[in-house]
């Protein structure tokens, strides 16, 4: 009885905060406390404002003519995946959150990982895409017009979508038939493959890296060459040109640096779990899983921060005078 006792009172204090977890008859007793109802407030918090964060984007660059362009309609298919995951995946893992596997919960985790897969997917192939419009924009300025406009854009978002699709298909199938039962859901999946990290996180990441580097090396030459211009009405509208396109190049970097950061320590735990004998406890992957979901709340923050005309796109909607007048053509300051 003592043994009980023990086993119970540990899964309550060490793994979740809302449920006691009787391992002999694999059932959850609900035990709610003040940190399990914070914890929930805390979380439900977070997705509202993940979900009214990136509507706003979605609203701003669908709404205002200004914010029309290739580069905005990357930004807008990111802002897409940013979104379903306040609206869809930030409730699943709040349903899961240290949960085990229970023969009620395959299914459920099963959803959670397709989610989860398909919309990281996505958001890290939306940034390699808005790196790709980058390059172009600040090292071929010249080209960038023809190389990079709606058709290719539209091209770009589709292939993007498909991929991640395909990808998490790939990845559910080759462990549909695994059998296993982790204390994690998302240990269940291909990720715990060597070759799903390196796909997902590490290839994109260091080609965005690369691709950053070599246009920081291009804006500093170029910045280079307008200082050593001599006609002032030539050097003032490049400067005004590269400077705006610098502007917007750096932004987007922070984007990029702010998901890597965010993602990092959840592949880090899983090569960790899948290379060494250290098993990482699911308490400390669940942590690492939240972290990364939370980049999906930073960004709308980050083009507000930065970004002028998104200030004031999201000033128009949230005072409501784009219900009153037609502001579609407005010049965005």
């Amino acid at each position: 009885m003592a043994a009980g006792e023990i086993v119970n009172h540990t899964h309550v204090d060490s793994i979740h905060p809302c449920y006691e977890v009787d391992m002999v008859s694999l059932t959850l007793t609900n035990s709610p406390s003040t940190k399990c109802v914070l914890l929930h407030v805390f979380l439900s918090a977070v997705s509202v404002a993940t979900v009214c964060g990136n509507l706003l984007v979605l609203i701003s660059i669908f709404y205002f003519r200004q914010l029309h362009t290739p580069t905005n309609f990357l930004i807008f298919s990111l802002a897409v995946s940013d979104l379903l995951v306040g609206l869809i995946l930030f409730p699943l893992c709040t349903k899961s959150l240290f949960s085990f596997c229970l023969q009620s919960m395959n299914v459920f985790c099963k959803i959670r990982v397709t989610f989860d897969l398909t919309l990281s997917t996505a958001s890290i192939l939306n940034l390699c895409c808005i790196s790709i419009d980058r390059y172009y924009a600040v090292c071929q300025p010249l080209t960038y017009t023809t190389k990079i406009n709606t058709n290719v854009v539209v091209i770009m978002i589709v292939l993007t979508w498909s991929t991640a699709v395909l990808m998490t298909i790939g990845f559910f199938i080759a462990r549909m038939n695994s059998g296993k039962c982790q204390e994690n859901c998302s240990f269940s999946t291909g990720l715990s493959n060597p070759l799903g990290p390196v796909l997902l996180f590490y290839l994109p990441m260091v080609t965005m890296v690369c691709i950053y580097l070599k246009i920081l090396m291009v804006a500093q030459k170029q910045a280079r060459s307008i200082q050593n211009t001599h006609s002032q009405s030539t050097t003032s509208g490049t400067a005004a040109a590269k400077k705006g396109e610098g502007k917007a190049t750096r932004t987007l970097a922070i984007v990029m640096g702010a998901y890597v950061g965010c993602s990092s320590p959840f592949f880090l735990c899983l090569q960790i779990n899948g290379f060494s004998s250290v098993s990482v406890q699911v308490a400390t992957f669940e942590t690492f899983v939240w972290i990364g979901l939370f980049n999906s709340l930073l960004n709308p923050f980050i083009y507000a921060f930065f970004y002028s005309w998104f200030r004031s796109a999201f000033r128009l909607i949230l005072t409501g005078k784009i219900f009153q007048n037609d502001l579609t053509h407005t010049k965005l300051l």
